[in-house]
């Protein structure tokens, strides 16, 4: 066991880092484990829908073949695993028999929302790409924690010494209203269900499944994306701002993130015995939009929000030629894009976004130092 351990922890080196830790009772996290959709999915999605053609652009930067991801290469959570020292997570659905899962697990499904599959439907609009919710993945965790841990005891131990991330979650209940034409003022009225659910889950599982470190992202700055900026499709000069990100929909995320975080406030009260960690996935993101050249991406304004690969429509989206199908092509070189395939970002963007949570500025409270740096 302690050659495949020592054999994972070098392999991983090798990949992201230049030093090496031989022990991993050094490590500051035992284990892993993620919820949300697919920001962070690492093929849970790909398992149920079946997999991807090989000859795919997806996971083509690093993986070189579809590897779960929606993305080209990897994800902020594989960057944030390796600078703990930890491998890839598995995906749930891709485990297999006696498979060891002690070092973490992802319940990550693309399409997921915050919001029941049912509240949808109740409200006549267009429902996520699947019915796996935040509650139905954190049931999965339910299912699987006596394969983790045999006791209380036992479990309070293991948990201690793990790490879990609530998310992020609620970019495809915003879609989902998106997608039925509903105003934002309307998309406004559900944030604090969105907000609600996500507490309430978390309280429930995994804080009183004995979790003592939890981390819950806020949302990205939509109004920048490539997605949502090709479906929307405003011809209002004035919902545009100097960066040309639709400022209602940016306005919308700033509102949930404001409200997502008053409530990890009284999270942190009702649960003093746990450190909830919240992650500002807008800022982080959202600087690399505003100096693009800085963090190595195109400094061309007409080029940096449109998707890598796609079409010929604006910003390269065209939601009947999504990425990889025919018709579809991939820019030269996706490491000075920010926007992948319009919903999802490049794995050069998603590195740096890590960078700025495990290195600083945008993790509140910090994450425990990690043992190596994010190359």
């Amino acid at each position: 066991m302690k050659i495949i351990i020592l054999f994972c922890i070098i392999t991983l080196t090798c990949v992201f880092f230049g030093n090496v830790v031989s022990n991993d009772n050094h490590l500051p996290y035992k284990a892993i484990f993620n919820f949300g959709d697919s920001i962070s999915d690492t093929g849970n999605a790909m398992k149920s829908f079946g997999p991807m053609p090989s000859n795919s652009p997806y996971g083509s930067t690093y993986f070189k073949h579809p590897a779960g991801r929606l993305s080209n290469g990897r994800l902020i959570i594989d960057f944030i695993a390796g600078a703990y020292g930890l491998p890839f997570l598995p995906a749930l659905h891709n485990l297999t028999k006696d498979q060891d899962i002690m070092k973490g697990v992802n319940f990550a499904f693309a399409g997921s929302s915050a919001l029941e599959y049912k509240f949808f439907a109740q409200h006549a609009v267009t429902p996520p790409g699947t019915n796996n919710s935040l509650s139905v993945q954190l049931g999965w965790f339910k299912e699987l924690k006596p394969s983790l841990c045999k006791s209380k005891k036992a479990c309070d131990r293991y948990f201690k010494k793990s790490l879990f991330f609530v998310g992020e979650i609620g970019g495809n209940d915003i879609l989902s209203y998106v997608l039925t034409n509903k105003p934002v003022t309307e998309i406004r009225e559900i944030v604090p269900l969105m907000v609600e659910a996500i507490a309430n889950t978390t309280s429930v599982s995994p804080i009183k499944e004995g979790v003592t470190e939890l981390v819950i992202p806020g949302n990205f700055p939509i109004g920048c994306n490539a997605a949502f900026l090709s479906i929307v499709d405003s011809k209002k000069k004035e919902d545009y701002d100097e960066l040309g990100c639709l400022i209602p929909y940016n306005t919308l995320v700033e509102y949930f993130n404001e409200q997502l975080k008053c409530a990890i406030d009284t999270l942190r009260q009702n649960n003093p015995q746990a450190q909830i960690i919240y992650f500002d996935y807008y800022n982080d993101a959202k600087r690399l939009y505003q100096a693009p050249q800085k963090y190595g991406f195109t400094s061309d304004k007409n080029e940096i929000l449109k998707a890598c690969c796609g079409s010929n429509a604006p910003y390269n989206v065209d939601v009947k030629k999504p990425c990889g199908t025919t018709g579809t092509t991939v820019c030269s070189d996706p490491s000075k894009q920010i926007n992948w395939d319009g919903a999802h970002l490049t794995e050069a963007a998603y590195r740096m976004i890590a960078k700025g949570l495990v290195e600083g500025p945008f993790a509140n409270p910090s994450l425990k130092t990690p043992p190596f740096k994010i190359a």
